[in-house]
Protein backbone atom coordinates (compact mmCIF):
# COMPACT_ATOMS: atom_id res chain seq x y z
CA UNK A 1 0.00 0.00 0.00
CA UNK A 2 1.43 3.33 -1.00
CA UNK A 3 2.41 5.77 1.72
CA UNK A 4 3.10 8.64 -0.64
CA UNK A 5 2.69 12.05 0.99
CA UNK A 6 -0.30 13.84 -0.52
CA UNK A 7 0.34 17.10 -2.27
CA UNK A 8 -2.03 20.02 -1.99
CA UNK A 9 -3.51 19.06 -5.34
CA UNK A 10 -4.14 15.49 -4.17
CA UNK A 11 -5.56 16.22 -0.78
CA UNK A 12 -5.85 19.88 -0.04
CA UNK A 13 -8.56 19.46 2.58
CA UNK A 14 -6.78 17.72 5.42
CA UNK A 15 -3.04 17.60 4.83
CA UNK A 16 -0.97 20.05 6.78
CA UNK A 17 2.21 18.40 7.92
CA UNK A 18 5.37 18.09 5.92
CA UNK A 19 6.56 14.96 7.71
CA UNK A 20 6.18 11.65 5.98
CA UNK A 21 7.51 8.12 6.46
CA UNK A 22 11.12 8.14 5.47
CA UNK A 23 11.35 11.94 5.51
CA UNK A 24 14.70 13.29 6.65
CA UNK A 25 13.16 15.28 9.46
CA UNK A 26 11.59 12.20 11.05
CA UNK A 27 13.43 10.25 13.66
CA UNK A 28 14.52 6.73 12.70
CA UNK A 29 13.82 5.46 16.18
CA UNK A 30 11.38 2.52 16.35
CA UNK A 31 9.44 4.34 19.06
CA UNK A 32 6.37 5.12 17.00
CA UNK A 33 4.49 6.61 19.93
CA UNK A 34 7.05 9.38 20.29
CA UNK A 35 7.03 10.05 16.56
CA UNK A 36 3.28 10.43 16.51
CA UNK A 37 3.45 13.58 18.58
CA UNK A 38 6.30 14.98 16.49
CA UNK A 39 4.16 14.85 13.37
CA UNK A 40 2.20 17.83 14.65
CA UNK A 41 5.25 20.01 15.03
CA UNK A 42 6.24 20.96 11.50
CA UNK A 43 3.58 22.70 9.39
CA UNK A 44 3.29 24.61 6.22
CA UNK A 45 0.31 26.95 6.37
CA UNK A 46 -1.08 29.40 3.88
CA UNK A 47 -4.04 30.48 6.04
CA UNK A 48 -2.39 31.25 9.37
CA UNK A 49 -4.21 34.57 9.51
CA UNK A 50 -7.58 33.29 8.35
CA UNK A 51 -7.70 29.88 10.07
CA UNK A 52 -9.72 29.16 13.20
CA UNK A 53 -8.31 30.19 16.55
CA UNK A 54 -7.56 27.82 19.43
CA UNK A 55 -10.79 28.77 21.22
CA UNK A 56 -12.88 28.40 18.06
CA UNK A 57 -11.37 24.95 17.45
CA UNK A 58 -12.11 23.86 21.03
CA UNK A 59 -15.70 25.08 20.67
CA UNK A 60 -16.15 23.06 17.48
CA UNK A 61 -14.54 19.97 19.09
CA UNK A 62 -16.87 20.15 22.08
CA UNK A 63 -19.83 20.83 19.80
CA UNK A 64 -18.93 17.82 17.67
CA UNK A 65 -18.80 15.46 20.67
CA UNK A 66 -21.62 16.75 22.89
CA UNK A 67 -24.72 15.71 21.02
CA UNK A 68 -27.36 13.01 20.95
CA UNK A 69 -24.81 10.37 21.89
CA UNK A 70 -24.30 11.95 25.31
CA UNK A 71 -28.02 11.78 26.10
CA UNK A 72 -28.18 8.12 25.03
CA UNK A 73 -25.39 6.99 27.39
CA UNK A 74 -27.68 6.17 30.36
CA UNK A 75 -29.35 3.59 28.10
CA UNK A 76 -25.90 2.40 27.03
CA UNK A 77 -24.86 1.88 30.67
CA UNK A 78 -28.08 -0.07 31.22
CA UNK A 79 -27.19 -2.33 28.30
CA UNK A 80 -23.72 -3.02 29.74
CA UNK A 81 -24.43 -3.10 33.47
CA UNK A 82 -23.82 -0.60 36.26
CA UNK A 83 -20.28 -1.94 36.87
CA UNK A 84 -19.16 -3.00 33.41
CA UNK A 85 -20.67 0.07 31.71
CA UNK A 86 -18.53 2.79 33.36
CA UNK A 87 -15.36 0.71 33.05
CA UNK A 88 -16.04 0.11 29.36
CA UNK A 89 -16.77 3.81 28.80
CA UNK A 90 -13.41 4.85 30.26
CA UNK A 91 -11.51 2.29 28.19
CA UNK A 92 -13.40 3.27 25.04
CA UNK A 93 -12.67 6.97 25.66
CA UNK A 94 -8.92 6.36 25.97
CA UNK A 95 -8.83 4.19 22.86
CA UNK A 96 -11.02 6.58 20.84
CA UNK A 97 -8.83 9.61 21.60
CA UNK A 98 -5.73 7.60 20.72
CA UNK A 99 -7.31 6.57 17.43
CA UNK A 100 -8.28 10.19 16.71
CA UNK A 101 -4.61 11.12 16.86
CA UNK A 102 -3.66 8.17 14.65
CA UNK A 103 -6.33 9.17 12.15
CA UNK A 104 -5.07 12.75 11.93
CA UNK A 105 -1.50 11.54 11.50
CA UNK A 106 -2.19 8.87 8.88
CA UNK A 107 -4.82 10.78 6.89
CA UNK A 108 -2.02 12.89 5.43
CA UNK A 109 -0.87 10.04 3.22
CA UNK A 110 -2.22 8.49 0.04
CA UNK A 111 -2.97 5.08 1.56
CA UNK A 112 -5.56 6.67 3.83
CA UNK A 113 -7.25 9.18 1.57
CA UNK A 114 -10.03 7.28 -0.17
CA UNK A 115 -10.81 4.91 2.71
CA UNK A 116 -10.94 7.65 5.32
CA UNK A 117 -13.04 9.88 3.09
CA UNK A 118 -15.58 7.13 2.40
CA UNK A 119 -16.15 6.32 6.07
CA UNK A 120 -16.10 9.99 7.01
CA UNK A 121 -19.01 10.55 4.63
CA UNK A 122 -20.83 7.46 5.93
CA UNK A 123 -20.28 8.37 9.58
CA UNK A 124 -21.11 12.07 9.37
CA UNK A 125 -24.28 11.57 7.32
CA UNK A 126 -25.25 8.79 9.73
CA UNK A 127 -24.99 11.27 12.59
CA UNK A 128 -27.16 13.66 10.64
CA UNK A 129 -29.84 10.96 10.27
CA UNK A 130 -29.86 10.52 14.04
CA UNK A 131 -30.28 14.26 14.54
CA UNK A 132 -33.47 14.24 12.48
CA UNK A 133 -34.90 11.47 14.68
CA UNK A 134 -33.81 13.21 17.88
CA UNK A 135 -35.35 16.53 16.87
CA UNK A 136 -38.59 14.87 15.84
CA UNK A 137 -38.94 12.79 19.05
CA UNK A 138 -38.25 15.67 21.42
CA UNK A 139 -40.34 18.33 19.69
CA UNK A 140 -43.18 15.84 19.22
CA UNK A 141 -43.15 15.08 22.95
CA UNK A 142 -43.28 18.81 23.79
CA UNK A 143 -46.22 19.41 21.46
CA UNK A 144 -48.12 16.28 22.54
CA UNK A 145 -48.24 17.27 26.21
CA UNK A 146 -48.41 21.06 25.75
CA UNK A 147 -52.01 21.28 27.01
CA UNK A 148 -51.24 19.31 30.19
CA UNK A 149 -47.84 20.86 30.93
CA UNK A 150 -47.72 22.61 34.31
CA UNK A 151 -45.19 24.25 36.64
CA UNK A 152 -45.14 21.23 38.97
CA UNK A 153 -42.05 19.19 38.11
CA UNK A 154 -42.47 16.44 40.70
CA UNK A 155 -46.02 15.17 40.23
CA UNK A 156 -45.99 15.32 36.46
CA UNK A 157 -44.78 12.63 34.08
CA UNK A 158 -44.37 12.83 30.35
CA UNK A 159 -46.80 10.66 28.38
CA UNK A 160 -47.46 10.72 24.67
CA UNK A 161 -51.10 11.18 23.68
CA UNK A 162 -52.54 8.69 21.18
CA UNK A 163 -53.45 10.00 17.78
CA UNK A 164 -50.82 12.73 17.77
CA UNK A 165 -48.88 13.71 14.65
CA UNK A 166 -46.39 11.12 13.45
CA UNK A 167 -42.74 11.88 14.24
CA UNK A 168 -41.86 11.46 10.56
CA UNK A 169 -44.00 14.49 9.73
CA UNK A 170 -41.93 16.49 12.21
CA UNK A 171 -38.79 15.39 10.35
CA UNK A 172 -40.24 16.75 7.12
CA UNK A 173 -41.09 20.04 8.82
CA UNK A 174 -37.46 20.48 9.92
CA UNK A 175 -36.14 19.77 6.43
CA UNK A 176 -36.28 23.30 4.88
CA UNK A 177 -34.70 24.92 7.95
CA UNK A 178 -31.82 22.46 8.02
CA UNK A 179 -31.27 22.96 4.28
CA UNK A 180 -30.89 26.70 4.87
CA UNK A 181 -28.50 26.04 7.77
CA UNK A 182 -26.09 23.91 5.72
CA UNK A 183 -25.74 26.69 3.16
CA UNK A 184 -23.20 28.18 5.62
CA UNK A 185 -19.94 27.12 3.98
CA UNK A 186 -17.21 28.41 6.29
CA UNK A 187 -16.04 27.11 9.69
CA UNK A 188 -15.48 30.64 10.99
CA UNK A 189 -19.06 31.62 10.21
CA UNK A 190 -20.28 28.51 12.03
CA UNK A 191 -18.28 29.32 15.18
CA UNK A 192 -20.78 31.87 16.61
CA UNK A 193 -23.65 29.43 16.06
CA UNK A 194 -21.61 26.66 17.71
CA UNK A 195 -20.98 28.91 20.69
CA UNK A 196 -24.71 29.61 21.06
CA UNK A 197 -25.48 25.91 20.70
CA UNK A 198 -22.87 25.03 23.33
CA UNK A 199 -24.38 27.55 25.74
CA UNK A 200 -27.89 26.20 25.14
CA UNK A 201 -26.75 22.63 25.65
CA UNK A 202 -24.76 23.56 28.76
CA UNK A 203 -27.88 25.08 30.32
CA UNK A 204 -29.81 21.94 29.36
CA UNK A 205 -27.20 19.65 30.90
CA UNK A 206 -27.14 21.68 34.14
CA UNK A 207 -30.91 21.29 34.43
CA UNK A 208 -30.70 17.56 33.65
CA UNK A 209 -28.05 17.08 36.35
CA UNK A 210 -30.16 19.18 38.73
CA UNK A 211 -33.17 16.92 38.20
CA UNK A 212 -31.07 13.76 38.63
CA UNK A 213 -29.41 14.85 41.87
CA UNK A 214 -32.42 16.64 43.40
CA UNK A 215 -34.69 13.64 42.93
CA UNK A 216 -35.33 11.45 45.95
CA UNK A 217 -36.00 8.36 43.84
CA UNK A 218 -33.19 6.09 42.63
CA UNK A 219 -33.27 2.60 41.18
CA UNK A 220 -31.97 -0.25 43.35
CA UNK A 221 -30.48 -3.65 42.57
CA UNK A 222 -29.19 -2.67 39.14
CA UNK A 223 -27.41 -5.56 37.38
CA UNK A 224 -23.59 -5.19 37.41
CA UNK A 225 -23.15 -6.95 34.06
CA UNK A 226 -25.58 -7.48 31.17
CA UNK A 227 -25.78 -10.21 28.52
CA UNK A 228 -23.76 -10.19 25.30
CA UNK A 229 -26.64 -8.99 23.11
CA UNK A 230 -27.28 -6.04 25.37
CA UNK A 231 -23.55 -5.34 25.52
CA UNK A 232 -23.44 -5.25 21.72
CA UNK A 233 -26.10 -2.52 21.89
CA UNK A 234 -23.92 -0.72 24.46
CA UNK A 235 -20.94 -0.87 22.11
CA UNK A 236 -22.83 0.72 19.22
CA UNK A 237 -24.34 3.46 21.39
CA UNK A 238 -21.11 4.25 23.25
CA UNK A 239 -18.90 4.48 20.16
CA UNK A 240 -21.57 6.62 18.51
CA UNK A 241 -21.29 9.03 21.45
CA UNK A 242 -17.76 9.91 20.33
CA UNK A 243 -19.26 11.89 17.46
CA UNK A 244 -16.20 14.11 17.11
CA UNK A 245 -14.08 11.44 15.41
CA UNK A 246 -15.02 12.85 12.02
CA UNK A 247 -14.49 16.54 12.79
CA UNK A 248 -10.91 16.21 14.06
CA UNK A 249 -9.49 16.14 10.52
CA UNK A 250 -11.01 19.39 9.19
CA UNK A 251 -10.55 21.07 12.57
CA UNK A 252 -6.83 20.35 12.55
CA UNK A 253 -6.55 21.42 8.94
CA UNK A 254 -8.41 24.72 9.42
CA UNK A 255 -6.46 25.87 12.49
CA UNK A 256 -4.28 28.94 12.16
CA UNK A 257 -1.80 27.26 14.55
CA UNK A 258 -2.28 23.51 14.02
CA UNK A 259 0.70 22.53 16.18
CA UNK A 260 -1.55 23.30 19.18
CA UNK A 261 -4.18 20.78 18.07
CA UNK A 262 -2.98 17.86 20.30
CA UNK A 263 -3.42 20.01 23.42
CA UNK A 264 -6.92 20.98 22.30
CA UNK A 265 -7.75 17.36 21.48
CA UNK A 266 -6.69 15.97 24.86
CA UNK A 267 -8.15 18.77 26.98
CA UNK A 268 -11.42 18.82 25.05
CA UNK A 269 -11.88 15.06 25.17
CA UNK A 270 -11.11 15.01 28.91
CA UNK A 271 -14.08 17.33 29.44
CA UNK A 272 -16.23 15.21 27.13
CA UNK A 273 -15.31 11.94 28.86
CA UNK A 274 -16.15 13.36 32.30
CA UNK A 275 -19.59 14.36 30.99
CA UNK A 276 -20.13 10.95 29.37
CA UNK A 277 -19.25 9.02 32.51
CA UNK A 278 -21.23 11.13 34.97
CA UNK A 279 -24.40 11.45 32.91
CA UNK A 280 -24.34 7.84 31.76
CA UNK A 281 -24.01 6.41 35.27
CA UNK A 282 -26.22 8.85 37.16
CA UNK A 283 -28.90 8.86 34.47
CA UNK A 284 -29.21 5.08 34.66
CA UNK A 285 -29.22 5.08 38.48
CA UNK A 286 -31.98 7.71 38.47
CA UNK A 287 -34.34 6.11 35.93
CA UNK A 288 -33.32 2.44 36.01
CA UNK A 289 -35.11 0.20 33.54
CA UNK A 290 -37.38 3.09 32.50
CA UNK A 291 -34.53 4.93 30.76
CA UNK A 292 -35.26 5.77 27.11
CA UNK A 293 -33.19 6.33 23.98
CA UNK A 294 -32.54 9.93 25.11
CA UNK A 295 -32.65 10.94 28.76
CA UNK A 296 -34.59 14.07 27.77
CA UNK A 297 -37.56 11.81 26.98
CA UNK A 298 -37.62 10.76 30.67
CA UNK A 299 -37.90 14.29 32.03
CA UNK A 300 -41.23 15.36 33.55
CA UNK A 301 -43.75 17.41 31.60
CA UNK A 302 -43.30 20.72 33.38
CA UNK A 303 -42.27 23.92 31.66
CA UNK A 304 -38.80 23.95 33.22
CA UNK A 305 -37.82 20.59 31.78
CA UNK A 306 -39.69 21.11 28.54
CA UNK A 307 -37.32 24.04 28.05
CA UNK A 308 -34.44 21.56 28.39
CA UNK A 309 -35.71 19.70 25.35
CA UNK A 310 -36.12 22.95 23.41
CA UNK A 311 -32.61 24.20 24.25
CA UNK A 312 -30.95 20.88 23.55
CA UNK A 313 -32.87 20.51 20.30
CA UNK A 314 -31.55 23.91 19.24
CA UNK A 315 -28.03 22.66 20.01
CA UNK A 316 -28.56 19.52 17.95
CA UNK A 317 -29.96 21.64 15.12
CA UNK A 318 -26.66 23.56 14.98
CA UNK A 319 -24.64 20.37 15.44
CA UNK A 320 -26.18 19.07 12.23
CA UNK A 321 -24.32 21.80 10.32
CA UNK A 322 -21.03 21.03 12.10
CA UNK A 323 -21.18 17.31 11.32
CA UNK A 324 -22.55 17.89 7.82
CA UNK A 325 -19.68 20.27 7.03
CA UNK A 326 -17.19 17.36 7.05
CA UNK A 327 -19.07 15.27 4.48
CA UNK A 328 -19.84 18.32 2.32
CA UNK A 329 -16.19 19.35 2.24
CA UNK A 330 -15.36 16.00 0.64
CA UNK A 331 -18.31 15.61 -1.76
CA UNK A 332 -19.03 19.17 -2.90
CA UNK A 333 -15.59 19.98 -4.45
CA UNK A 334 -15.80 16.85 -6.60
CA UNK A 335 -19.18 17.91 -8.01
CA UNK A 336 -18.21 21.58 -8.41
CA UNK A 337 -15.04 20.68 -10.34
CA UNK A 338 -17.14 19.16 -13.13
CA UNK A 339 -19.13 22.29 -14.03
CA UNK A 340 -18.28 25.75 -15.48
CA UNK A 341 -17.40 28.46 -12.99
CA UNK A 342 -20.71 30.29 -13.39
CA UNK A 343 -22.57 27.18 -12.15
CA UNK A 344 -20.31 26.42 -9.19
CA UNK A 345 -22.43 28.12 -6.53
CA UNK A 346 -25.66 26.55 -7.77
CA UNK A 347 -24.13 23.07 -7.94
CA UNK A 348 -22.66 23.56 -4.46
CA UNK A 349 -26.06 24.43 -3.00
CA UNK A 350 -27.82 21.68 -4.98
CA UNK A 351 -25.46 18.99 -3.67
CA UNK A 352 -25.88 20.20 -0.10
CA UNK A 353 -29.66 20.18 -0.51
CA UNK A 354 -29.62 16.65 -1.93
CA UNK A 355 -27.47 15.33 0.94
CA UNK A 356 -29.83 16.80 3.56
CA UNK A 357 -32.83 15.26 1.79
CA UNK A 358 -31.07 11.87 1.77
CA UNK A 359 -30.40 12.00 5.52
CA UNK A 360 -34.01 12.98 6.17
CA UNK A 361 -35.29 10.10 4.01
CA UNK A 362 -33.09 7.57 5.82
CA UNK A 363 -34.26 8.88 9.19
CA UNK A 364 -37.88 8.47 8.11
CA UNK A 365 -37.17 4.83 7.23
CA UNK A 366 -35.83 4.07 10.76
CA UNK A 367 -37.64 6.45 13.15
CA UNK A 368 -36.48 4.67 16.36
CA UNK A 369 -33.81 6.71 18.12
CA UNK A 370 -32.12 3.95 20.16
CA UNK A 371 -31.92 1.60 17.17
CA UNK A 372 -30.63 4.11 14.65
CA UNK A 373 -27.96 5.29 17.14
CA UNK A 374 -26.73 1.73 17.72
CA UNK A 375 -26.81 0.91 14.00
CA UNK A 376 -24.88 4.02 12.95
CA UNK A 377 -22.41 3.55 15.79
CA UNK A 378 -21.80 -0.12 15.03
CA UNK A 379 -21.42 0.26 11.26
CA UNK A 380 -19.70 3.56 10.61
CA UNK A 381 -18.43 4.92 13.92
CA UNK A 382 -16.66 1.71 14.94
CA UNK A 383 -15.03 1.46 11.51
CA UNK A 384 -13.78 5.05 11.45
CA UNK A 385 -12.96 5.30 15.16
CA UNK A 386 -11.50 1.86 15.94
CA UNK A 387 -10.86 -0.35 12.90
CA UNK A 388 -9.26 1.95 10.31
CA UNK A 389 -6.82 4.16 12.29
CA UNK A 390 -4.67 1.35 13.79
CA UNK A 391 -4.46 -0.50 10.45
CA UNK A 392 -3.51 2.69 8.63
CA UNK A 393 -0.83 3.33 11.24
CA UNK A 394 0.70 -0.08 10.52
CA UNK A 395 0.46 0.36 6.75
CA UNK A 396 2.03 3.80 6.87
CA UNK A 397 4.80 3.34 9.43
CA UNK A 398 5.61 -0.37 9.35
CA UNK A 399 8.78 0.25 7.32
CA UNK A 400 10.03 2.70 9.96
CA UNK A 401 10.88 0.02 12.50
CA UNK A 402 7.54 -0.21 14.31
CA UNK A 403 7.89 -2.28 17.48
CA UNK A 404 6.07 -5.60 17.90
CA UNK A 405 4.06 -4.45 20.90
CA UNK A 406 2.87 -1.39 18.96
CA UNK A 407 1.75 -3.62 16.08
CA UNK A 408 0.03 -6.00 18.51
CA UNK A 409 -1.73 -3.05 20.17
CA UNK A 410 -2.99 -1.77 16.81
CA UNK A 411 -4.23 -5.19 15.72
CA UNK A 412 -6.01 -5.72 19.07
CA UNK A 413 -7.87 -2.39 18.74
CA UNK A 414 -8.94 -3.23 15.18
CA UNK A 415 -10.09 -6.73 16.12
CA UNK A 416 -12.16 -5.43 19.04
CA UNK A 417 -13.64 -2.80 16.73
CA UNK A 418 -14.52 -5.44 14.13
CA UNK A 419 -16.17 -7.72 16.71
CA UNK A 420 -18.21 -4.76 17.94
CA UNK A 421 -19.07 -3.88 14.34
CA UNK A 422 -20.43 -7.36 13.62
CA UNK A 423 -22.21 -7.92 16.95
CA UNK A 424 -23.70 -4.42 17.17
CA UNK A 425 -24.94 -4.46 13.58
CA UNK A 426 -26.48 -7.93 13.98
CA UNK A 427 -28.28 -7.12 17.23
CA UNK A 428 -29.57 -3.72 16.06
CA UNK A 429 -30.90 -5.13 12.78
CA UNK A 430 -32.50 -8.01 14.68
CA UNK A 431 -34.14 -5.52 17.05
CA UNK A 432 -35.32 -3.39 14.13
CA UNK A 433 -36.88 -6.37 12.34
CA UNK A 434 -38.51 -7.59 15.57
CA UNK A 435 -40.09 -4.22 16.31
CA UNK A 436 -41.23 -3.82 12.69
CA UNK A 437 -42.99 -7.18 12.85
CA UNK A 438 -44.60 -6.28 16.20
CA UNK A 439 -45.92 -3.00 14.83
CA UNK A 440 -47.26 -4.77 11.74
CA UNK A 441 -49.06 -7.34 13.89
CA UNK A 442 -50.61 -4.63 16.08
CA UNK A 443 -51.75 -2.70 13.01
CA UNK A 444 -53.27 -5.84 11.50
CA UNK A 445 -55.14 -6.70 14.71
CA UNK A 446 -56.55 -3.15 15.05
CA UNK A 447 -57.55 -2.07 11.56
CA UNK A 448 -58.80 1.52 11.24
Amino acid sequence: MSTKKLTSEDYHDYSSTENSPGHDSMSSSPDVSSRSSENFGNYQRLNERTGTTTIETLIHLLKGNIGTGLLSLPLAVKNAGIVLGPISLIIMAVVAVHCMQLLVKCSHYLCAKLLVEFFLILTQLGFCCVYFVFLADNIKQIVDVANSTSNNCYENTTTLEPGSMDSRLYMLSFLPFIILLVYIRNWKYLAPFSLLANLAMCVSLVLIYWYIFSSATYANNLPPVAGWKCYAMFFGTAIFAFEGIGVVLPLENHMAKPHKFPVILYSGMAIVTALYLSLGVMGYIRFGDEIKGSITLNLPACWLYQSVKILYSFGIFITYAVQFFVAAEIIVPVAVAKVPERWELWVNLAVRTALVIITCALAILIPRLEIVITLVGSISSSTLALIIPPLLDIATYYGEGMSRWWIAKNILISVVGFVGFVAGTYVSIEELVSQTISVANITASHPS
